[in-house]
């Protein structure tokens, strides 16, 4: 049996681990020493992604059937080498001016993170300043959100519609799955003010030509059948759960990078519903499938 603690070094860290015999996804049996072994070996390709972006984790520590919550702010016992960067963070629920994230640029503050059952991690579309602050969004995303009884397979036929929207507008882009029932659809741009603006005409746009199977509106009545093209996660203050992560989900799901050939494939919702040994094995074949977002950029038009 696992002793209730361990203390290991990473990286030159010294961290203390607890509970790793505990099962964090009681109906699939994950524990959360394999959460935290996910996280260790999904690294590579997890953490550029993460870099420079103020984290928001949503921790489960009593699993994934017990209460959650989000958290923005660095707890009282964070360790001191972990990198944290105080923003503002006006009209706060909590009444708060600002508050201090966790930035999660290397390997020990993540599996730091793993260890508090931080499952989800959530991160804007922008990054921070080399002097604090906040720059202008380099990614622009779109969350394909479907309304049932439409199911993932509706959203791949919505991403393919704004696939060919954007490359009107000479934009590439990059799908992942939600890790729950939608499509993530992630253009990489120039750093612009003007990606809110952009994702809400092309979302208005999809609802003008498509009607039966698109809505923009964020009404939820008006989902039913249809797919939600949510363009609002562009507002700065708001966040996209990171490619990579895992979801709470029955099993250790993640949200997904996929290939447009598997978004244009897809008949079946489970065909694109992946689990955390399956997405290693997919780093391992194809690597990371959503590079381009740390390397490329693109002029919104």
């Amino acid at each position: 049996m696992t002793p209730k603690k361990i203390t290991v070094e990473v990286e030159g860290r010294e961290l203390t681990l607890s509970n790793l015999d505990k099962v964090l996804y009681p109906r699939h049996g994950f524990t959360k020493g394999e959460v935290i072994d996910y996280y260790i070996r999904v690294a590579p390709v997890l953490l550029p992604h993460l870099a420079d972006r103020p984290a928001t984790r949503k921790r489960f520590p009593d699993g994934v059937e017990g209460i959650s919550f989000f958290e923005k702010n660095a707890p009282s016992h964070t360790p001191e080498w972990v990198r944290t960067v105080e923003l503002p963070t006006p009209g706060s629920s909590r009444g708060y001016e600002s508050l201090n994230f966790v930035v999660i640029d290397d390997l020990p503050t993540l599996v730091w993170c793993a260890n508090l059952a931080a499952l989800e991690l959530h991160v804007p579309q922008w990054k921070i300043g080399p002097r604090g602050g906040v720059r202008k969004p380099d990614l622009m995303v779109f969350d394909l959100d479907p309304g049932a009884p439409a199911t993932i397979v509706e959203a791949c036929q919505v991403a393919l519609l704004l696939q060919e929207l954007l490359d009107a507008d000479g934009l590439k882009s990059y799908p992942k799955t939600s890790g729950k029932k939608g499509l993530h659809l992630y253009v990489p741009v120039t750093e612009s003010d003007r990606t809110s603006a952009y994702a809400k005409e092309a979302a208005q746009q999809l609802e003008r030509d498509h009607g039966k199977l698109v809505i923009s509106r964020m009404d939820r009545r008006l989902r039913k059948g249809k797919v939600f093209v949510d363009w609002s996660q562009n507002n700065p203050a708001k966040t996209t759960v990171a490619p990579y992560s895992l979801r709470a989900a029955d099993d250790p799901a993640v949200s997904t990078p996929v290939t447009w050939d598997e978004v244009a494939a897809c008949e079946r919702p489970g065909e694109l519903h992946f689990i955390a040994d399956q997405v290693l094995d997919r780093v391992d074949e194809h690597g990371d499938l959503l590079a381009a977002l740390t390397t490329e950029r693109q002029k919104i038009p």
